[in-house]
């Protein structure tokens, strides 16, 4: 029995031999190798900033914005204090490190708040080196400046270059992140209109594009939407704009570029000779010359770059959606720009996937979420082509709440698995084939010239849409495959999402509404991943390092973060070496607080030290209640309209008053069903005579809400004198900030409990109004309207 178990552990050396020794082993809590010590002590307080021409109050860092970074050497043990000088709870979450679970950083999950006034010790031991980087786990305190970056130097040198400098990327808003979430629940297209990236339909049917803006209606989507939200600055280490002039002709420079945005993904491109990646989110990769490249939140890159003789190098960022950009220039002299990237097409998007017969707009919410079937979703909502269903329906269906399959896969075929363009699809054959001759010169051996393609996003036809976006240009040096005794659990998650209610989720499941995935240790954990929405999303995994299967089979990448494109599969597998709960996320900030997340669970005890601290605080965070509302103040009318909502509950106060002594309000409790359907009961109150405030008529009210297809807002309801009722209403951006709206109402009385006058069997109500909507700003809008009940008249609209 002990032979068999050495030889199971020497298979099992044999078969993660691309893995540092360190980073097989669980991580252990103390310094128990006698490690050299560390230290370092950072403060996060609240702060006046500007960083987008406004003084606002953000949360610093040390004082600064990021914070400072923090250097290692692997094979240290790092001690840090961290101090909380602010009058709200936070935290740090030391992304991408391998470490013992109680210092991970998710409060209420593996670690405690760091409360006002308190300091809390980080310690853990070095396993590792590359680019990392720490933020705040707390809320939505990394959008308000709560990052910073984490160096860790090899114990030996192992590339050719002079100097070091970090490149921390992010985004910037002047608005408190609450009320930007908040903001997006509501679901307007203010943020979009702001930025330019908004699609009217004059510009839709400027482009011969009314048939694929009518299918994404019919699919219940507005059009093809990139980013959530408007930032007035991009910013490279805090700075628009920085400048590096100590960098001297000749000299070769390790960028550290880390992605430390909340919501925004970049495109990056490099001034002078073609950049060398060298490093992925921390591991060592094959050398490749790359110049535009695309780098997701959470996600870190390292490019080698040589100082010219002739001037200094721009190293540029634009934001995936085109809406604003930032440099940094490294040396003097007159600027080498960086190649510019054209700003995405939405219109044209949005026909190519018309053309394409994609289905769009999977829900976000299952209407029993505690048995969701993914395969069964999959199935329904991926991607079909030609009548072949590519959604990989082979696997067998297993309906635990879980989603596991645990049914083995032929290994040899996962790895010759490329990262697929639709659902599964291999898009080798819709992409042109990369030009891999070995370079003049060239340092390494296996380096590609995949940086010499044109800087343009070009594509020939739909087909190639998202090729651009895969991981084919990351090889490891090493061997990264498992040994193929070890057991292999399969997991399917399904990326979904409800933009107009701002719902993000697994399986159609939020966290709020899910169990943990539970996973085993010594064994391989295979995820794929199927994007059904129209977003990219970066997702994180605590604690651990996983193989995104690529191209490059056995030698495929290992990465922390792996950005799943739009309608687009990945797979990724671990090998289980670890303990207690960890948190899995999409690492877009907002998506991450409004319900795309998972606890990955090694099903061990709860430390004993967490007690105090429920995990129900951590999930009650994704699922809190946003209120919002909006007045119209008109010649004619004044309205009001407040809502309180979250995941599945609703409260609706509605009244108008019109100038000739109308009245009518109405007081709802509605609860959704799933992402279209939610039931309602309330009270209605209007008076009975026109013209008239002496008789008001309360009644008792109920039905359903239903958001159909092409996007109308179908009211069906009854009341307590059993008089049924139907309205339906809908709104149209028609030219940049200008949205045309309608509703019409009717209602029947057939006297089943009120008398109808002699001679009546049936007696109808209708009103209708329509009007035109300006957006001046993000809380105020002129509005102009015509309601049957109170004429025709305009004025003002104020959001809060």
């Amino acid at each position: 029995m002990k032979l068999k178990t050495h030889l199971f552990i020497l298979a099992l050396i044999t078969g993660l031999s691309g893995y540092c020794q360190n980073e097989l082993e669980a991580s252990v809590e103390g310094n128990v190798n006698n490690l050299p010590v560390k230290e370092y002590k950072i403060t996060i307080n609240q702060e006046s900033v500007n960083k987008a021409g406004k003084e606002v109050m953000g949360m610093t860092i040390n004082g600064s914005i990021p914070g400072p970074t923090l250097e290692f050497t692997e094979g240290e043990y790092a001690v840090i204090y961290v101090e909380n000088k602010m009058d709200v709870e936070t935290s740090i979450h030391w992304h991408g490190m391998l470490l013992p679970n109680f210092y991970d950083g998710v409060p209420y999950l593996t670690t405690p708040p760091i409360m006002p006034g308190t300091t809390f010790k980080y310690e853990f031991e070095i396993k590792q080196h590359g680019t990392y980087w720490y933020h705040s786990h707390t809320m939505l305190q990394e959008q308000s400046g709560v990052y910073g970056s984490l160096l860790i130097n090899p114990k030996e040198k192992l590339l050719d270059y002079d100097k070091d400098l970090v490149l921390l990327l992010s985004d910037w808003t002047n608005e408190k992140p609450k009320d930007v979430l908040r903001f997006l629940k509501r679901g307007t297209e203010w943020y979009n209109i702001k930025k330019g990236t908004a699609t009217p339909l004059n510009q839709v049917i400027a482009r011969g594009a009314l048939g694929a803006q009518v299918d994404f209606w019919r699919q219940r989507m507005e059009g093809a939407d990139i980013a959530d939200i408007y930032y007035p600055a991009f910013l490279i280490n805090g700075e628009e704009r920085i400048e590096y002039p100590e960098f001297k002709p000749g000299e070769k420079v390790r960028l550290r570029i880390i992605d430390g945005a909340a919501s925004t993904s970049f495109w990056m491109t490099f001034g002078g000779n073609m950049p060398t990646l060298v490093s992925a989110d921390g591991k060592d990769v094959v050398p490749v010359q790359k110049n535009k490249t695309f780098i997701a939140v959470a996600e870190t890159y390292d490019f080698i770059v040589t100082i010219p003789d002739d001037g200094k190098i721009e190293f540029k960022i634009m934001a995936q959606d085109g809406s604003g950009t930032a440099s940094a220039f490294l040396g003097t002299g007159r600027i080498l720009p960086a190649p510019e990237v054209a700003r995405p097409d939405k219109i044209g998007m949005m026909q190519k996937m018309a053309k394409m017969k994609m289905k769009m707009g999977a829900p976000a919410l299952q209407f029993n979420p505690s048995n969701p079937d993914p395969y069964e979703l999959k199935e329904k909502w991926g991607m079909k082509m030609d009548g072949m269903d590519h959604g990989d329906m082979k696997m067998k269906k297993d309906s635990s709440k879980t989603g596991m399959d645990h049914s083995k896969m032929d290994r040899s075929k996962m790895e010759m698995k490329k990262d697929s363009t639709m659902s599964g699809m291999d898009d080798s054959k819709m992409e042109m084939k990369k030009d891999t001759m070995k370079m003049v010169n060239s340092p390494t051996e296996n380096m590609s010239m995949d940086g010499m393609k044109d800087m343009k996003m070009e594509e020939s036809d739909g087909m190639s849409m998202f090729s651009e976006y895969n991981y084919d240009y990351l090889k490891s040096p090493e061997k990264t495959s498992y040994d193929e005794d070890i057991p292999v659990t399969e997991i399917l998650l399904n990326l979904t999402g409800n933009m107009a209610r701002y719902i993000w989720s697994f399986n159609g499941v939020p966290l709020a509404e899910s169990d943990k995935i539970k996973i085993k240790g010594d064994e391989v954990t295979r995820i794929t991943f199927n994007n059904l929405t129209m977003m990219h999303h970066p997702l994180h995994l605590h604690g651990h390092f996983f193989r995104v299967i690529n191209e490059n089979g056995e030698y495929s990448p290992l990465k922390h973060t792996v950005n799943v494109p739009p309608m687009k599969e990945v797979t990724i597998e671990f090998y289980g070496n670890e303990y207690g709960d960890w948190f899995f996320h999409c690492h877009i900030l907002y998506h991450l607080d409004s319900g795309m997340a998972r606890i990955i669970s090694y099903d061990t005890k709860r430390d004993e030290r967490m007690k105090r601290y429920p995990v129900s605080n951590l999930i009650r965070e994704t699922n809190k209640f946003y209120t919002w509302g909006m007045l119209d103040a008109a010649s004619h009318m004044t309205e009001l309209n407040v809502v309180s909502s979250n995941i599945r509950n609703q409260f609706t106060a509605l009244a108008g008053y019109g100038w000739n002594e109308n009245i009518e309000a109405e007081f709802t409790y509605e609860y959704y069903l799933n992402d279209w359907v939610r039931l309602f009961g309330g009270v209605n109150v209007e008076n009975e005579m026109e013209n008239s405030m002496e008789e008001l008529s309360t009644t008792a009210i109920g039905g359903i809400r239903y958001f159909t297809p092409y996007m109308f807002a179908l009211d069906l309801r009854v009341d307590n004198k059993l008089r049924p009722q139907i309205s339906l209403a809908r709104e149209i951006m028609i030219f940049p900030r200008l949205v045309l709206f309608g509703e019409y109402e009717f209602q029947a009385d057939f006297g089943w409990v009120d008398e109808l006058p002699e001679g009546d069997n049936f007696k109808k109500e209708q009103t209708w109004s329509t009007g035109l909507e300006y957006f001046i700003s993000k809380n105020f809008s002129l509005m102009g309207s015509y309601d049957s009940r109170f004429g025709a008249g305009g004025g003002l609209s104020i959001r809060f």
